[in-house]
């Protein structure tokens, strides 16, 4: 008979033993979450930074027109710092495998940094910068529509398998960040709320779009360091400063409409050649047969 006392020790060395193996990988696993909560702190700072440096001196009648530019160039920074850990938690990942709760902590995340903080910077836009009453109330719709386009890209992301390399939609720190440049460019009313609007529709679509993977990660991440340069320019009021951040604004926003154009061109090009292969097949089929 085996002594239950004796049992129990081997049960205990035997779970202490695989806690043990399975420790090391754990801890590596962790670098990626620790990345992936990084997201999340920077789009909750960008929301206290766009509140208590535009937000407030607006209902407050305060005139500091300098704390309100250092402010939203810091919320904005913080977004792009955003995207900046969110682009290399999935290399991590990618690279030590991906915790059990990895995905949804991602996508967490990212509702709070792409979605939350951007959809907040449209609503305090339409409050400080709009006086007409009804247009702010229609900035507000817009605002919620950016927040549910990104709750809808991340929730289909979630359930729809893509080919490997692409997105369906647009990704939301592009999307994020498009909105945001959109909002700095100072159009007016009409002109940003369309726009606003078109980049929300582009999250939801099903036009494809690359992953940042290799060159085009680093292309990604060399713009999002120049925009943090043009974004500090702006906010320390160097000469020229505003004009830089203007230009890269617009770049952001050409960018963000002339993908789609190519993605869908070339998604026009491939229908084209495989309904013209299958007509050449068709027609080499019926020779033979004759």
């Amino acid at each position: 008979m085996i002594d239950p006392e004796t049992q129990a020790t081997w049960v205990k060395e035997a779970e202490a033993e695989a806690e043990e193996e399975e420790m090391p990988l754990s801890l590596r696993l962790s670098i990626a979450d620790a990345l992936t909560l990084g997201n999340a702190t920077c789009g909750f700072m960008a929301v206290y930074f766009t509140t208590t440096g535009i937000l407030i001196p607006h209902l407050t009648g305060s005139n500091e027109t300098g704390m309100a530019r250092n402010s939203a160039a810091t919320a904005v920074i913080l977004m792009l710092c955003a995207a900046i850990f969110d682009l290399f938690d999935g290399i991590v990942a990618r690279k030590l495998r991906s915790s059990p709760m990895g995905a949804e902590l991602d996508n967490l995340s990212d509702l709070i940094s792409f979605g939350l903080a951007p959809a907040y910077f449209v609503l305090v836009y339409g409050m400080v910068a709009v006086s007409d009453p009804a247009q702010q109330k229609v900035s507000a719709v817009a605002a919620v529509v950016v927040l549910l386009a990104v709750v809808l890209r991340l929730a289909r992301f979630s359930c729809v398998t893509m080919k490997d390399g692409m997105f369906q939609g647009m990704p939301s720190p592009f999307g994020a960040l498009t909105v945001v440049s959109i909002v700095l460019l100072e159009l007016p009313f009409i002109p940003t709320l369309l726009a606003i609007i078109g980049v929300a529709w582009l999250m939801v679509s099903r036009v494809e779009y690359p992953k940042p993977r290799g060159i085009l990660a680093v292309a990604m991440l060399s713009w999002i360091v120049g925009a943090m340069g043009l974004l500090a320019a702006w906010a320390f009021d160097a000469p020229g400063g505003a004009l830089l951040l203007q230009t890269g604004c617009a770049l952001q926003v050409v960018l963000g409409a002339v993908i789609p154009l190519f993605a869908t061109a070339r998604r026009v090009n491939t229908i084209r050649d495989n309904r013209r292969e299958n007509r050449e097949a068709r027609e080499a089929a019926q020779a033979q047969a004759q």
